[in-house]
């Protein structure tokens, strides 16, 4: 076989009716040996047992499905994004077949370092934590068997899989990779939208036309990135109006939020006497089980035990705000280290404790606020072939102009206080409670 991307052995069985595997909607998932084995390792198959929602299956039951079967449909994309820039002379005369497979073997294992309830873990940016794309490594170590089939299947280095996780290197055709693996029309964001979308019940995530935006893509002008024709223009603004709509009715969700924010108070209360690593490594129910038993007489029992124990109960909303409605408190909270959001709840606890008749402990309210961190911004650029000029999607289009850049945050992810449902409809009722939030802030912000 020659060194062109079409000459990868997966892009040449894409259509073949030869070995698949299915997998939902329908989707046909085609197989080599070399991709076999490196599916069947420990490493990948530990896949199997994490969720890609993780606590979103405590608000939608069928919201269950696994990080394994994700990163088989983020595969599955990689290679019809192959196929379709192949046929791309720019695209070709970057990306060759051996970069074309470093992407698929990425695309395949780009959530190895996940580890159960990574993100929400993750936004709490605690001291010396890896990003989970970082901690991809320690299952990409040379004595694993994942780096041995790496090496003897496929001629690839473990650091070159690493360098498209986390950039490493910086050129134009690496550059031009990872934007394929996470960028505004990434083959990640492809896959989870309509897969979150089939399982949690909904149908937001699935109301945009795939094969038409992969059929529109193309090299962005500079050489280092994807753009897509004016024939998938509709298709994109659907996709980042799909992206909004699942954040706001599933992501964030308000009960999702409890339950997330519920976990995240106790994981914060007992992550130091955790051992990280080992716990990293397990599996999702060994985790919750090490959490649960970690817990057990401690002020952060209650939290473990509502989330994953034989009976939910989850914290109520108490407040909402938005930037729109309430911007003095939103600013206030949103974008604070989860310290701060820590300090604030207890001290909340603490003034109602003191000045009212409720008695009110440290756990009992927790606080939800957007992350310091934005979501990636939708910038792309729209590529008119009749006038051969490329321009921004921002500006050839209303709607995504309105919902892909910092608006996008502010719009789907409120600022919400929870209560322990024992105290929740007394803390709604109180007239005074959002003066008592805002001193709590106000006092926080003055420890910080």
């Amino acid at each position: 076989m020659g060194n062109a991307v079409s000459d990868i052995p997966e892009l040449l069985n894409l259509n073949a009716d030869r070995s698949i595997v299915r997998i939902p909607m329908e989707q046909d998932v085609p197989f080599t040996d070399r991709v076999r084995d490196l599916v069947d390792t420990a490493e990948y198959q530990r896949l199997h047992h994490i969720t890609q929602l993780g606590l979103a299956a405590r608000v939608y039951p069928g919201a269950t499905h696994t990080r394994f079967e994700h990163a088989l449909g983020v595969f599955h994309n990689a290679l019809k994004y192959l196929w379709q820039l192949a046929r791309d002379p720019r695209f070709c005369d970057v990306v060759d077949r051996h970069t074309g497979e470093v992407l698929i073997v990425a695309a395949l294992l780009h959530d190895l370092g996940h580890w159960p309830f990574c993100h929400p873990i993750e936004d709490m940016s605690l001291p010396d934590l890896p990003p989970h794309e970082a901690f991809a490594a320690e299952f990409l170590a040379k004595d694993r068997g994942l780096a041995k089939v790496l090496d003897e299947q496929w001629g690839i280095d473990p650091s070159e899989v690493l360098d498209v996780l986390v950039k490493r290197t910086d050129s134009a055709p690496m550059r031009l990779v990872r934007s394929i693996l996470s960028g505004p029309i990434d083959i990640d964001k492809m896959d989870y939208l309509e897969r979150d979308s089939l399982h949690a019940g909904v149908p937001y995530g699935r109301n945009f036309d795939k094969n038409r935006l992969i059929q529109s893509l193309v090299v962005n002008e500079a050489g280092d990135g994807l753009a897509i024709t004016v024939k998938g223009k509709t298709a994109a603004e659907l996709m980042v109006f799909a992206r909004y709509v699942m954040f706001s009715e599933v992501y964030w969700h308000h009960a999702v939020r409890s339950a997330t924010c519920m976990f995240a108070r106790g994981f914060y209360e007992l992550h130091q006497q955790l051992d990280l690593v080992s716990l990293f490594q397990s599996t999702e129910s060994e985790t919750i089980e090490v959490l649960r038993q970690s817990a057990r007489g401690t002020l952060c029992e209650s939290l473990m035990e509502g989330v994953f124990g034989p009976r939910r109960v989850l914290h109520k909303r108490v407040v909402e705000y938005s930037m729109y409605q309430v911007p003095e408190l939103y600013f206030q909270l949103a974008r604070r280290p989860y310290e701060f959001l820590v300090r604030c709840g207890t001290q909340l606890a603490r003034l109602i404790s003191t000045e009212t008749d409720l008695d009110v402990g440290p756990v009992d309210i927790v606080i939800d606020a957007p992350p310091p961190h934005r979501e990636v911004e939708f910038k792309v650029d729209i590529y008119y072939p009749k006038e051969d000029v490329y321009r921004p999607l921002k500006e050839v289009s209303p709607i995504v102009n309105a919902m892909s850049g910092t608006e996008f945050d502010h719009y789907v992810k409120r600022v919400r206080v929870f209560a322990n449902p024992k105290i929740s409809q007394a803390l709604t009722e109180m007239p005074e409670f959002p003066d008592f939030l805002r001193r709590a802030a106000e006092s926080s912000s003055r420890e910080a």
